[in-house]
């Protein structure tokens, strides 16, 4: 004789708790999620991406001036995280370069700093303050004589 054994029927009990288990994951990966989200998000890029978009003719011209004056610009960090801030035309340095520099975290987390710069020679431009560790955005505007030349560069 063999025993068969019994299942027990499945019950509204049953399909209940696999709803409140089911929506219960999702409601908190959700909530998981939205926190994350809002906890990191450090702003908008522009406030009004139409009034922004009027802009942009102008701003392929200034770029197209900009490719046009030749410059090549190097930035990077030292050792001891200060910034170097070299221009060249024709492989030749830029010398009595004007420059104003602002350096930002991307997410906005840190108010963004004016950054000041000293010449140590060869056409080099030092930053006197150091970089902290981690990703910043470096917005550099360069005046040489009636020139000037922008360029964003991405530090880390």
């Amino acid at each position: 004789m063999t025993q068969q054994s019994k299942r027990k029927p499945f019950t509204g009990w049953h399909m209940t708790g696999i709803l409140v288990a089911f929506f219960g994951v999702v409601m908190t990966v959700n909530i998981t999620m939205a926190t994350l989200a809002s906890s990191s998000f450090g702003g908008t890029v522009v406030d009004n991406s139409y009034v922004a978009s009027q802009n942009y003719n102008e701003w392929l011209r200034r770029a197209a001036d900009q490719d046009r004056l030749g410059w090549e610009e190097q930035v990077d960090l030292d050792a001891a995280r200060h910034i170097r801030v070299a221009v060249r035309k024709d492989d030749q340095p830029l010398t009595q370069l004007a420059v104003q520099a602002t350096l930002s975290h991307p997410l906005g987390r840190t108010p963004a700093r004016v950054m000041v710069f000293e010449p140590v020679g060869g056409g080099i431009l030092r930053s006197t303050q150091a970089v902290p560790a981690g990703r910043w955005w470096l917005d550099l505007a360069v005046r040489h004589g009636d020139e000037d030349a922008r360029y964003r560069v991405n530090l880390q």
